[in-house]
């Protein structure tokens, strides 16, 4: 376990979203631990290792280190490890997940003519709530996400855990996006604990209301956030596929940060699959 100071360096210096610990805590129910130089998350003989160091989230030697410290870990069943590279102690059989995170300086870079159209008619037939409560309107439209998309059991727990999350995470910030008559078009959540690097956690849109350009308007609003705070960078997460890939590139972030997952076996298996779902890519 984490002595509370650590848990607030840990969280401070993050540079991903998964060493938010106030976020993991929330969606995943699991403890943090710190394994040398990386935090892990400890559940019922399961352990999800953070391999990105906190003095530097590319040495991989520190990773290295962090996963001998893991798999010593008593009763340990599963392992999953997330960080720059594969780990070595990984078993040759075991496939790796592989991706990479994309940042956006902040202030963002000036728009070029085609985004600032979209944000000006966008912003025509929306109003933008800062903050404000977890309703069932922002519930429904999670459901309708949840229905309309074949996602894995680790990605429908961490949505099925927004509300708490919000509730729980003071450095957190929702967003939303309504029409005029009050709808919800789309909302989407920032976090704001570390010191230089804010995250881009989670946009959602009802297809059917949300003119283009919703989630659009919605991030400039978490950039203006996180320039407000003083960060330097907005962490937009992972690049998952072509279509969230652009998004990200539209508005001029680049890879920063490679992103590679494998999970194995220690042991017998463990009980639960769901927690090492918790840190696959969300789609």
């Amino acid at each position: 376990m984490i002595v509370p100071d650590r848990l607030a360096r840990v969280t401070a210096q993050a540079e991903t979203p998964e060493q938010v610990i106030p976020y993991v805590c929330a969606v995943s129910e699991m403890k943090p631990k710190m394994l040398g130089a990386c935090v892990g998350f400890e559940g019922e003989g399961e352990c999800v290792l953070v391999g990105y160091p906190l003095h530097d989230p590319k040495d991989t030697q520190a990773m290295a280190e962090a996963v001998d410290r893991a798999l010593g870990l008593a009763g340990l069943r599963r392992i999953t490890v997330i960080g720059p590279a594969r780990p070595p102690q990984a078993p040759s059989s075991v496939a790796a997940e592989e991706d990479c995170y994309y940042a956006l300086s902040v202030p963002a870079p000036r728009p070029d003519q085609k985004l600032k159209n979209l944000l000006r008619r966008a912003g025509r037939d929306l109003t933008i709530e800062r903050g404000g409560s977890w309703g069932e309107d922002h519930a429904a439209l999670v459901q309708r996400y949840l229905k309309e998309r074949p996602l894995a059991a680790g990605t429908r727990r961490i949505y099925g855990k927004l509300s708490r999350y919000l509730a729980e995470s003071p450095g957190s910030l929702m967003v939303s996006a309504r029409l005029a008559d009050g709808r919800l078009a789309a909302f989407s959540v920032g976090a704001y604990a570390g010191l230089h690097t804010a995250f881009y956690m989670f946009a959602f849109r009802n297809a059917a209301l949300a003119p283009p350009g919703a989630t659009d308007l919605l991030l400039s609003r978490l950039l203006e956030e996180a320039q407000e705070r003083g960060h330097t960078r907005m962490n937009l997460g992972l690049g998952v596929n072509e279509g969230i890939g652009f998004f990200k590139r539209k508005w001029g972030a680049v890879p920063f940060l490679p992103y590679v997952q494998t999970t194995w076996e220690t042991a017998s298996p463990g009980i639960s699959r769901v927690l090492a779902g918790l840190f696959r890519r969300r789609s």
